[in-house]
């Protein structure tokens, strides 16, 4: 799965350039002009890594380095990329939250370098499956939509954790409960499914208007369905 980058820079030639160079390192990109649909994007996406200019309009990039450290403490890296070369802006940028610092102008090459070398350190992180503000993460045990913690039970868990692992595919009830239960000692019956999407859709499916994130495909199974 293909680690996903934020880049947030209002000049649009540089966010391309980076784009560029980021997607032609096999990372999946994903752009914000600003600071406010940075906030949007981010709580939608869970980026690992974030490439943030400092002078954007709306938001600061200082201000939304501190939101994003509130949100999830250190669990995204953040490389700023700005103008202010200063010794003292540098020692600003690493004391309110970033893991790098590069000036203005830079080398793309230089900025691979340097993104390399922090998800080197902070790929742990990156151990998560993300589809539209759903995050989960296996390693930890949490589930977050949005900025908001979810609890599952050992079962709910396990089963959205193979539904996103396998999205836009039906899965029958008979491969659900061997997932979920594959080393039962009685059997299970197949509405014990049933009874955990329900109540796993109680908790994942909270926005008014949007289509189901699990379908019932009558007659075949279930399918977790992504945006994309």
């Amino acid at each position: 799965m293909k680690q996903t980058i934020m880049v947030v820079e209002d000049d649009k030639m540089i966010r391309k350039l980076i784009r560029l160079y980021l997607e032609k390192h096999r990372y999946e990109v994903i752009e914000a002009v600003d600071g406010d649909e940075a906030k949007s994007l981010f709580l939608a996406h869970h980026p690992c890594l974030i490439i943030l200019d400092l002078m954007l309009p709306k938001v600061s990039g200082e201000a939304f380095c501190n939101w994003v450290r509130k949100q999830v403490n250190g669990e995204v890296s953040i490389i700023m990329l700005s103008a202010k070369a200063t010794v003292e802006d540098k020692i600003t940028g690493l004391n309110i939250g970033a893991d790098d610092y590069i000036t203005k102008p830079f080398d793309p090459n230089e900025l691979i370098a340097h993104v390399e070398a922090v998800l080197r350190r902070t790929s742990h992180f990156c151990q998560k499956i993300v589809s539209d503000g759903l995050c989960i993460k296996p390693r930890k045990g949490e589930v977050l939509l949005y900025d908001q913690q979810i609890k599952l039970t050992k079962h709910e868990f396990n089963l959205l954790h193979y539904f996103m692992q396998n999205p836009n595919f039906v899965l029958s009830r008979e491969q659900l409960v061997s997932q979920i239960y594959p080393n039962a000692e009685q059997m299970v019956m197949e509405r014990t499914i049933d009874a955990h999407i329900k109540k796993l859709r109680e908790k994942i499916e909270r926005e008014p208007g949007k289509p189901q994130r699990i379908q019932t495909i009558r007659g075949m199974g279930y399918k977790f369905v992504t945006s994309t």
